[in-house]
């Protein structure tokens, strides 16, 4: 184990392996052509609970980010709506939605890869640890950032060349 005097956390040398998992979930959101995110979550013991990538076209849904997906999985599969112990893994930083989420299920850790400087709730945009809570909840970020920003980057950069064509209604429907 590695302890980050920073954060005043261990990480664990197999959080690279997690979050390339994480990054192989984000490529099936990428080919999917949903935002690419993957998440994971890890059980006290290290192993992996679930695996989820974003789905909110797919599932027609708002709340079908990969964090949500993740959490709710791990809870199916641990028989509880508490993951207390648990940690997630995902490629970018939860939304306030995620966090909310996050806080909810009791995770004790959050891993994420890139920071999120619009939309990021743990600690970018806004923190949802700064608010009033009887739980909180460890955040570690930058963990294979470079590879998360990448693909995330590649998929809006595609994005943004047919967004000039089309417009309006049609444009909302396609990427919604």
């Amino acid at each position: 184990m590695i302890f980050l005097p920073r954060a005043g956390i261990f990480k664990t040398m197999k959080d690279e392996a997690y979050m390339g998992l994480c990054l192989e979930e984000a490529v099936e959101a990428f080919e999917s052509d949903e935002v690419p995110v993957g998440a994971i979550v890890v059980s006290p013991e290290g192993r992996i609970l679930s695996r989820a990538h974003n789905e909110t076209i797919g599932r027609n849904s708002p709340l079908a980010h990969a964090e949500i997906s993740a959490i709710e999985r791990a809870c199916n599969a641990l028989g509880n709506y508490r993951l207390t112990g648990c940690r997630l893994f995902v490629t970018k930083e939860p939304c306030i939605m995620c966090a909310g989420a996050i806080i909810a299920a009791r995770l004790s850790q959050v891993i994420f890869g890139c920071p999120d400087d619009k939309r990021g709730a743990l600690g970018s945009a806004s923190d949802v640890n700064s608010l009033p809570s009887n739980h909180k909840v460890l955040v570690v970020g930058n963990v294979m950032a470079d590879q998360a920003r990448s693909l995330l980057q590649e998929f809006f950069r595609a994005r943004r060349d047919t967004e000039v064509v089309i417009t309006g209604p049609t444009r909302n429907r396609l990427y919604a």
